[in-house]
This record gives C-alpha cells, structure tokens and sequence, in this order.
C-alpha cells in the first residue's frame, strides 16, 4: 500500500495514541450528500497510521472510494475471489487513488481499529492506496454509503462520476464476480475514453453499515 503524504501535522494528542485520534474525519465546506454530475464533497479523515487525509490532496486526479466491512461476505466474496484487490492494482497502476474506507461504528460489525485495518490489508493481500477510519460515519453519510461494498468514482475535475453497487449481481458466491457486469469498470473504462458515465448510480447491496448513533 502506498504511503500518503501528511497534510496536516498531527497534534501531541493524536500522536498519543489511537482511542484520541481515529473518531477525528470531519467535512471541508457545504455538507450536502454526494450526488452523480455534483461536485464530491470535501472531506478529511484519518488513514491507519495517523496521517490526516483530504480529498483535496487528490485534485486533478480519479479517486476511487471503497467502503468495506471485514465480516461481511459480500465484500468477502470480491476479497477472497481476488477482485477487488486485482481492479486495486490495475488503477492505482494507472495513477489513479483508491481509498479503502471503514464507517461502521465502535461494536458495530465492520468497526477496524489501525491494526485490524493493516492485519486485514495483510490478509487480503490488498493493495489500495490508503485506508481510511471513518467510526464517526461522516464521511460515509456524505456519500450516501449504505451497504459494504459502496462504491464511488470521482472525475479529475473534482465531480461524483458514478457510485453505488460494484456491479450488477447482489449475491456471496465467488463464481459471479466473472460474469457479472462490473459498474465500477464501466465507469472507469468510460472516462478514460472521454465519455459520459452511462450508468452513474446503482443500489449497493450487501452488509448495511452501522452508523455511530443509529
């Protein structure tokens, strides 16, 4: 996993330990949910070393979003076939950004302090450029995440290109993930051309996401 540049220093109490600084993602600006064709909303959150990351740190380039759940078998069926690792390498080999996110709440399925998060990396044998810790759920409310895996694709001009489902077969069998229509591809394939996103929203499935408070 590539490491991410710091851009803002962390403070004395952040540094002091995980329990201090992993409920700390926050908005930049207006607030409104993400929506296709709309400028993606800012936003800062720390990754699993304690680093802040903005979405801003990326202008000018197609970021991807990923929020997962480590106990979920849906997202366990695009891990453990070797899909979501595989499409990981393929675009963040082409100079784009992926972002591994988590957004359940502390005791919540899908809750990953810093080392669970890097154990599952390891386990996976993953390959995203960063992984963020969102147990606020801020940063997953923004972009409407629902279910693991939610998906969104963000354009070099800073717009949400497309986001919901990984593709098109809501189901745990490995199998699928070779015939199943991938919208996540599509819409990459789709910019790189200088075309429109066709399809630009879809409904994720999988495991819902616990929100903190909820």
């Amino acid at each position: 996993m590539s490491k991410l540049a710091p851009t803002i220093a962390l403070t004395a109490a952040l540094a002091a330990g995980a329990a201090l600084w992993i409920d700390r993602a926050t908005a930049i600006g207006p607030t409104a949910a993400a929506k296709p064709g709309l400028p993606a909303p800012a936003f800062s959150a720390p990754d699993i070393s304690g680093r802040t990351v903005s979405l801003g740190d990326y202008a000018g380039k197609i970021v991807i979003l990923e929020w997962t759940n480590d106990g979920c078998p849906f997202v366990g069926k695009h891990y453990d076939s070797g899909n979501m690792q595989a499409l990981q390498r393929r675009y963040t080999g082409e100079g784009d950004v992926w972002l591994t996110i988590a957004s359940s709440a502390p005791g919540e399925q899908g809750y990953v302090t810093p080392a669970e998060a890097k154990a599952d990396l390891v386990r996976w044998r993953a390959a995203p450029s960063g992984f963020l810790l969102d147990p606020n759920g801020l940063v997953g409310q923004l972009y409407e995440a629902r279910a693991t895996p939610h998906m969104v694709v963000i354009d070099r001009n800073g717009r949400v290109a497309y986001m919901g489902a990984i593709d098109d077969t809501p189901s745990t069998r490995l199998a699928d993930v070779k015939t199943a229509k991938n919208y996540l591809i599509a819409a990459l394939d789709e910019i790189a051309a200088g075309k429109p996103v066709t399809v630009a929203s879809t409904q994720a499935y999988g495991c819902s996401i616990k929100y903190k408070g909820t």
